[in-house]
């Protein structure tokens, strides 16, 4: 629109009546707020690695679509847009996804989230869910210095299903009671003393299994700190790893300046945090968990936009998502 057309434009605005004034208002801050997170998504395409189907850095600009820029890979020659490969792609109403972030920062269940951002609930399940995919691989790769371990556990949930392998019973619960009718998952939450925190849904708690994944993630410098499990003693043996164990079950919490008092404070957040779900489905535990460990570590400094970012970074640590 070129500015003798605004001016005019301008001038027909006072004909119109309160209504209209209302409808006009709302679609500009609409249009302002998918602004907002178009000009986002673009900034972190131009962060990424190129090309997302062969990594080349030589592309050309080719057209629009949807309000994204889309690109020409110079060797490849397909097109994409910055959410081609990632979990947001072909989501529609953008406008809304940073008001759906912000309900996710303040761990709203999918209901109260779809009312507060004027969504279906299953569209608010749909987005949660694809939100929370990359963040659930966004774990600590490398523990330093004191690292603490400990398990816990889950009840298995099928919630959502409609044909069950055994009988339902109430949502949510604790399981304390050991039962063959009650199935718990095993979750190991591994900490350091400096917040790097990564979890690992485990098929036992025997050494084997733990040492699979403690292996690439504890130095031989790390001083690894348990329960009295037999099982981390073993594990600590293969890998070479100073241990030391506390026994909670005698009293004995701390050894000098070793304990798990750091991992199961964790533990403890974590499964208070869980309650207001009511028990959440065994298949997306991960992405709760990882959605967990990106509100502890932005703490009170989370922003919506930096939540954005995460869900589309692929095996980004979190604190590369605040610096720009």
């Amino acid at each position: 629109m070129n500015p003798i057309q605004f001016k005019t434009w301008l001038k027909e605005m006072a004909h119109l009546s309160r209504g209209q004034r209302t409808l006009l208002r709302g679609e500009l801050e609409r249009k302002s707020r998918v602004d907002e997170t178009i000009g986002l998504l673009e900034r972190h395409a131009q962060e990424g690695a190129g090309c997302p189907y062969c990594g080349n850095q030589r592309v050309n600009r080719w057209g629009a679509s949807g309000g994204l820029q889309r690109y020409r890979c110079c060797s490849c020659r397909r097109t994409y847009n910055a959410l081609t490969g990632t979990p947001l792609a072909r989501l529609r109403h953008k406008e809304k996804w940073l008001q759906y972030e912000q309900a996710l920062m303040d761990g709203l269940t999918i209901r109260q989230a779809a009312a507060g951002c004027g969504i279906a609930k299953n569209t608010s399940f749909k987005w949660r869910h694809r939100f929370l995919q990359r963040p659930a691989q966004q774990k600590a790769k490398q523990m330093q210095g004191v690292a603490e371990a400990d398990e816990t556990y889950f009840m298995e949930s099928f919630k959502g299903k409609r044909h069950l392998s055994r009988k339902p019973r109430r949502r949510g619960g604790t399981g304390a009671r050991r039962s063959l009718e009650v199935k718990r998952i095993a979750v190991l939450v591994v900490r350091d003393r400096h917040g790097a925190t990564a979890d690992f849904r485990l098929p036992g708690v025997g050494a084997e299994q733990i040492e699979r994944v403690l292996k690439p993630l504890l130095a031989p410098d790390v001083i690894l700190c348990t329960d009295g499990a037999s099982a981390y003693t073993l594990v600590a043996q293969h890998l070479g790893l100073t241990h030391y164990a506390v026994n909670l079950v005698r009293g004995i919490r701390l050894r000098g300046a070793y304990h798990i008092q750091n991992v199961n404070a964790y533990d403890s957040r974590l499964k208070g945090w869980m309650k207001r779900f009511h028990g959440v489905a065994t298949r997306y535990l991960e992405n709760y968990l990882g959605w967990r460990r990106m509100l502890e570590y932005f703490g009170q400094s989370i922003l919506p936009d930096t939540c954005l970012r995460a869900a589309l970074s692929q095996e980004r640590p979190f604190q590369q998502l605040t610096t720009t």
